[in-house]
């Protein structure tokens, strides 16, 4: 049985608060999954499971801040054949749902329904209120077919079936929300407890009912400002002390780009356009594989390489603060995949729906600020990485090209790279990289 623990989600991160688990005790969870959701002093981040297995016990209550390292939940070892996908299951012929779905009243009454976590969690999946079925299994155990047959009895009725975690619906009950007027924004479109929070009123006239689980009140939106740039102060502090910054720059000549760019958007449809970001994203990515010695990170006094290119994309949120979730293995992206990507990665950093292995691992991390009208950006290196790259505004200056002068778009390319791994050689190796591919659009 292992340990599911607070992962470590920056090098800024000493603790973590679990705001929602994402599957229940006995449900089967497969290396990858989302299964809860830690708020840091950033944002709030989807954890994945390490493993394949089952959810044993769930260690920790939501709204609970603990450590770095310390036990969440249990996950034990799946039984053979787990995770693969399951022969059909042979059922029974469906036998005719009830009129009314209720069940009797002796089934009514009862205070303890008979039913494993499979069955749980799937009458939370498609609404079904278990104490109102009559199972069907030995000593009235409730099954799978009993849940499916009041589940298709309920959409027969009218009756919406709406996909929500077992916290979401908690907090419905507590806060008067109706599930089915709210949007969910988790997998598959499930509710989550945050959907809940957005589309509550306030307290309810009959006060609040009795949570199984306590729910910490959200922090109001200056509050987790506040954390924010207390986190990002404390990290930039640390990094301008311990890291020996160097700073290269240069301006590159865009006329190229810009050109192939212009052709490319304009034979395709709206959807497949491109945008400069992407070009400059996939230049820094090629040219990060040609330069390795910045790809990396900073260890126990000594530099390791990273394993493949994930670019990490500096994100600035709407009420303040800064994320550099990665785009993974940006190098071998094609510029459709990378754009759509971008797209989705910013839109997801800003509605806290990043995992936490696009938070964990970016190997070297670029930041775009020519959309806010700045020529030039020197940046400050994001430990354990060894190097950061900045882009500033396109713009159009006068200059001299084969003799003839002539006015050209032209973007400042930075470097900030740490002198313990790389010296200035390295750091124009790299910045030569970038410029030669930007000169051949064509090769991104």
């Amino acid at each position: 049985m292992a340990e599911f623990t607070m992962p470590s989600l920056g090098a800024d991160m000493d603790k973590g608060t679990l705001q929602e688990w994402l599957v229940q005790p006995g449900e089967l969870v497969r290396k990858g999954d989302p299964v809860a959701v830690i708020e840091t002093a950033k944002s709030s981040i989807e954890v994945e499971c390490f493993a394949t297995g089952r959810m044993g016990e769930l260690l920790i209550e939501p709204g609970t801040t603990v450590p770095v390292g310390t036990p969440l939940a249990l996950i034990e070892p799946a039984a053979e054949g787990a995770g693969k996908p399951e022969k059909a299951e042979e059922k029974p012929p469906v036998r005719p749902a009830p009129a009314p779905v209720s069940a009797p009243p002796a089934a009514q009454d009862r205070g303890h329904v008979e039913a494993g976590p499979l069955v749980r969690h799937l009458a939370e999946r498609t609404g079904v209120d278990l104490a109102a079925v009559q199972g069907s299994g030995h000593g009235g155990r409730l099954t799978r077919t009993d849940v499916e047959q009041a589940a298709a009895a309920t959409t027969a009725a009218g009756q919406a079936r709406v996909r929500a975690t077992p916290l979401a619906r908690r907090l419905a009950a507590e806060r008067g929300v109706d599930l089915a007027a709210v949007t969910g924004t988790g997998r598959d479109s499930a509710i989550r407890a945050a959907d809940v929070r957005k589309a509550a009123p306030g307290p309810t006239a009959a006060g609040p009912r009795h949570l199984t689980v306590p729910v910490r009140p959200s922090h109001p939106p200056e509050d987790r400002t506040a954390a924010r740039r207390q986190a990002i102060a404390g990290l930039m502090t640390r990094a301008n002390r311990d890291i020996p910054h160097y700073y290269l720059s240069t301006t590159i000549d865009m006329a190229p780009a810009m050109g192939w760019l212009h052709e490319h958007n304009r034979r395709s449809p709206v959807a497949e356009r491109i945008l400069p970001a992407a070009l400059l994203l996939k230049a820094a990515a090629l040219a990060a594989r040609e330069v390795p010695e910045l790809n990396g990170f900073w260890t126990d006094d000594h530099y390791t390489a990273g394993e493949g290119v994930h670019l990490g994309v500096a994100v600035s949120l709407r009420r303040g603060g800064l994320v550099a979730p990665a785009l993974h293995d940006a190098d071998t992206l094609e510029l459709r995949q990378l754009m759509n990507g971008l797209k989705d990665l910013v839109a997801r950093a800003r509605t806290g729906r990043l995992r936490s292995s696009e938070v964990s691992d970016p190997t070297i991390t670029v930041t775009n600020l020519g959309d806010q009208g700045v020529e030039t950006v020197f940046g400050v290196i994001y430990p354990p990485q060894v190097a950061l790259v900045g882009f500033g505004r396109i713009v159009d200056r006068p200059c001299a090209v084969d003799g003839l002068l002539g006015v050209r778009p032209v973007v400042t390319a930075t470097l900030s790279a740490d002198h313990r791994a790389t010296d200035g050689a390295v750091g124009a190796h790299y910045l030569t990289a970038v410029d030669h591919l930007l000169h051949t659009p064509e090769q991104l």
